[in-house]
C-alpha cells in the first residue's frame, strides 16, 4: 500500500505528486534541526551525528519515530494475540510516547494482507531519543518482549518529509534530515473507504510483483490497524533515488496512483519518508538496516 498514498504527496510527473519533493522542511511550522548522536544500544547499527565541534551539535530535533517488529516463537501465539489490547494501558503511561499504534503485520514482504498471527508490531513518535531508550530498556511492555518473543527489531528514525493524517493529525512532523547519505524508509498508511476496498485489494498483487523485484529494496512488510480497512505498509531502500523509481518507475504502481485519486479510495491518508539513524535486534534473523548503517559512518 506504500503504493497508494505517495500518489498524492511524493515526487512524479503529475503536479499534484511533486508537491512534497519540492517541499522544503523549512517551511514546516515547528521544524527544527536533527540530533542523531544519542547513544545507540548495545549491538545497535547508527549513524553518527553532529560532533562535539560542529556548531549544530545543540540544534535538537523535535522527535524521533520508532517501528519494532516483534516476533514469537508458535507457542506463544495466544499470548502475543492477547497483548495488542492488554499492553495499550502501559503503553498510556509511557513518557514521552506522543503518538503511538500497536499493528498486526502480513507474512512476508509482501503488502497483500494475510495476516502474519506471530509478528506484531508498535509504530510510534517519540518526544526524543532519551524516551524511547528508556522505554526500550525499563518499560513493561519491552520487559515482555525480551521475556517472550523469539525476536524483536527496533528501528529509529528522522521524518523527513510528510503529509496527510494518521488519526485525525500527522504524528511525524518533518525535521532536517541527518547530514551524508543513506537509507531512508517510508510509511504508508490509509482507511479504506469500505465500498473502495474491493479495488484497493485487487490493485496489489501486480504491485507485489514489481516489489519483488524491485532494485534497492532492503526490507519491507505491510501492517493493519484492523483486519481489514486500516492498513499500511513499511518499506526500507538503500536511497531516495531506489525508493522513487518504484513508485514512479513501474507501470502497476502508476496505475494504482492513477485510480487511487480518480476512484477516491481512502478516506484518510498518510504518507512520510524517514532516515533511519539506528537499528538493532533481527527481522528475520538478521538486522537489514546494520551494513548500510555501518557504511554511512
Amino acid at each position: 500500500m506504500r503504493l497508494l498514498a505517495e500518489s498524492r504527496v511524493g515526487g512524479s510527473s503529475d503536479p499534484e505528486t511533486d508537491r512534497l519533493d519540492r517541499w522544503s522542511p523549512s517551511t514546516e511550522s515547528g521544524v527544527s534541526t536533527c540530533h542523531t548522536d544519542a547513544p545507540a544500544s548495545a549491538g545497535a547499527s547508527s549513524v553518527p551525528g553532529p560532533s562535539a565541534a560542529d556548531p549544530d551539535r545543540d540544534r535538537l530535533i523535535a522527535m524521533i519515530a520508532s517501528v519494532s517488529l516483534v516476533t514469537y516463537p508458535r507457542e506463544e501465539l495466544r499470548w502475543a494475540f492477547g497483548r495488542m489490547g492488554l499492553d495499550r494501558p502501559d503503553l498510556a503511561e509511557v513518557p514521552g510516547l506522543r503518538f503511538k499504534r500497536l499493528v498486526g503485520t502480513a507474512q512476508g514482504r509482501s503488502f497483500a494482507w494475510k495476516p502474519d498471527l506471530l509478528r506484531w508490531g508498535l509504530v510510534a513518535a517519540w518526544d526524543d531519543e532519551a524516551d524511547l531508550d528508556r522505554f526500550l530498556a525499563d518499560s513493561p511492555v519491552a520487559e515482555r518482549w525480551r521475556e517472550h518473543a523469539s525476536e524483536v527489531w527496533t528501528v529509529r528514525m528522522v521524518p523527513v518529509k510528510s503529509a496527510g493524517r494518521w488519526g485525525g493529525s500527522n504524528p511525524f512532523p518533518a525535521q532536517e534530515p541527518p547530514p551524508g547519505d543513506g537509507p531512508y524508509a517510508v510509511i504508508t498508511r490509509a482507511t479504506l473507504r469500505a465500498r473502495r476496498t474491493r479495488r484497493f485489494y485487487g490493485a496489489v498483487p501486480p504491485i507485489d510483483l514489481d516489489l519483488a523485484r524491485a532494485k534497492g529494496l532492503v526490507a519491507s512488510i505491510g501492517f493493519g490497524e484492523s483486519p481489514l480497512g486500516r492498513q499500511g505498509t513499511l518499506s526500507v531502500w538503500t536511497s531516495l533515488d531506489a525508493m522513487k523509481e518504484f513508485a514512479y518507475g513501474t507501470a502497476a504502481h502508476r496505475e494504482a496512483m492513477r485510480r487511487r485519486a480518480e476512484e477516491d479510495w481512502y478516506a484518510e491518508e498518510l504518507f512520510a519518508r524517514f532516515r533511519p539513524t539506528a537499528s538493532e535486534g533481527t527481522w528475520d534473523g538478521a538486522d537489514p538496516l546494520a551494513p548500510l548503517l555501518a557504511a554511512a559512518r
